[in-house]
């Protein structure tokens, strides 16, 4: 335990952000550093609590009140030990998990929880500061060659894990820069992409392989794979992405969230001067309330929109964790994350309990306005409320509404003939696996969204984990990798 009374004599404090005014006029991280003395006292309200619920609301088990004590002893090089023991990449999740652990923190049943995610993305950017993130390499090599498709968290975490095994693994991913979701789903403002870059160069120190340009399935086979490794492990994330279906979607101006963000990053990687897809100027509309919609508002008021609205089709949330979502569970609460703070200071809004019914075009074939309606529900279906359609300004539209599985292109759809029909996938529709993580088909494993339907980043690295485990034992018969025992999983016997 840190200090006894620490829970007591300290209130939960995180870094302040940026001047509105300032931070939208770059592209860089919102948050303003955080001084040792103030994160030390927040570490010290880790209290011993007996029973650290933290522990279960973090997929990957980490060890937290462990390195809250170490911080608040100053024992950093100890803390950076005992926080990559769990995770691998603790510089991604401590920028972007929603943070299960601290509404499982037992401080949170009647106060504010321990401010954990800021202190764990203290104690890994020390350690790149220190020097003490260094390459990792295997002692012993054992021939075997694995193929990992898709460099998002998930095939990150398994590729690293299955490297340092000793393990020759090659990293395929069909984007022209490695990182999936990570490189390309995630504006500037919230991980500048120099995070990415000096752990991919501690990776490939270690031995791991990156292919980038690589569409498996289409410029190398499923059977070619197969043939080539001695196993693969399937990362793709769940990239089909949820569409609109109503009148008008056919018009120009209307992107999925996927499509869009993508663009920006490529600016800020110096691809384009400026994004091919830019709100400047425009009256922008972003369908879906979620985190990829808040990505979507930062994103378009940093390239000069004229207005942002946000519309979401359920009711705006409570701000306190109602009864039927008890301590520890995650809590769905209203939430102003940096973008939503940026959106109010411009005088957009946040609409929520709406349907979209259709978009209106110009005489060009542009969108130019979305006709929406007020709904009850979700009890009763999302019934619109007769009286209350409306219509708003959108010249430019994003959807931002989720991922329904894995795309079923060409390396999916071999695999599962290989394996012999639809029992490739389970009900979801997601690549179906057994406790060990392998598929339907033998020597072929499956991590992340792609098996377990669009997740956390946390639950990404974690599946990364148990699944390198599971191959490692595939193919040497045991193993001394850790194995997070996640709730959809047992654990290897």
């Amino acid at each position: 335990m840190a200090d006894p009374k620490g829970f007591l004599t300290h209130d939960r404090e995180l870094p302040a952000r940026r001047p509105v005014d300032v931070r939208i006029s770059d592209w860089r991280e919102v948050y303003q550093d955080f001084s040792q003395e103030k994160l030390t006292k927040q570490a010290a309200r880790c209290m011993d609590c007996g029973i650290p619920f933290c522990h279960n609301g973090c997929p990957l088990g980490n060890l937290i009140p462990e390195w809250n004590d170490l911080v608040y002893r100053t024992d950093w090089r100890e803390a950076i030990e005992r926080l990559h023991a769990t995770n691998n990449f603790p510089e991604f999740t401590g920028r972007l998990c929603p943070a299960p652990c601290e509404a499982a923190c037992v401080l949170g049943i009647n106060s504010d929880p321990v401010a954990i995610k800021r202190v764990e993305v203290e104690i890994i950017d020390r350690a790149f500061a220190e020097g003490w993130v260094t390459p990792q390499p295997a002692a012993v090599k054992t021939g075997k060659k694995v193929a990992v498709v898709g460099s998002g968290p998930a095939g990150l975490a398994a590729a690293q894990q299955l490297t340092r095994a000793g393990h020759d693994v090659v990293v395929f991913e069909r984007a022209d820069r490695i990182g999936g979701l990570l490189r390309y789903g995630i504006p500037e403002f919230k991980m500048e992409k120099r995070h990415i870059e000096r752990r991919l160069e501690q990776m490939r120190a270690e031995g791991t392989e990156f292919r980038t340009g690589v569409n498996v399935g289409v410029d190398i086979t499923a059977a070619e794979l197969r043939e080539q490794f001695d196993a693969v492990v399937l990362s793709g994330g769940a990239t089909q992405w949820r569409d609109l279906p109503v009148p008008g979607r056919e018009l120009k101006g209307i992107y999925q969230a996927m499509e869009y963000l993508p663009l920006s990053n490529k600016v800020q990687e110096g691809d384009f001067p400026v994004s091919p897809i830019s709100a400047e100027g425009k009256h922008v509309v972003v369908i879906g309330g979620g985190d990829t919609g808040a990505d979507c508002i930062g994103t378009a008021i940093r390239q000069g929109a004229e207005s942002v609205t946000q519309l979401e089709i359920m009711p705006q949330p409570p701000a306190t964790r109602p009864a039927s979502q008890p301590w520890p569970t995650y809590p769905m609460l209203f939430k102003v994350e940096s973008a939503h703070e940026e959106l109010a200071d411009g005088g957009g809004q946040r609409v929520y309990a709406v349907s979209t019914t259709e978009f209106v075009g110009d005489d060009d074939g542009n969108v130019r306005a979305l006709r929406l309606v007020e709904v009850e529900g979700p009890q009763t279906g999302f019934k619109p409320i007769p009286g209350t359609e409306r219509e708003i300004p959108a010249e430019l539209v994003t959807l931002s509404m989720g991922f329904l599985g894995p795309e079923k292109g060409p390396l999916l759809t071999d695999l599962a003939e290989v394996a012999g029909g639809d029992d490739f996938y389970d009900k979801r529709g997601n690549v179906a696996r057994d406790k060990t993580y392998m598929s339907k088909v033998d020597g072929v494993f499956v991590a992340g969204d792609m098996g377990r339907g669009q997740s956390l980043i946390v639950w990404a690295i974690a599946e990364g984990r148990a699944a390198a485990s599971g191959v490692d034992r595939y193919l040497t018969g045991d193993t001394a990798l850790p194995y997070p025992i996640l709730p959809t999983a047992r654990p290897l016997v």
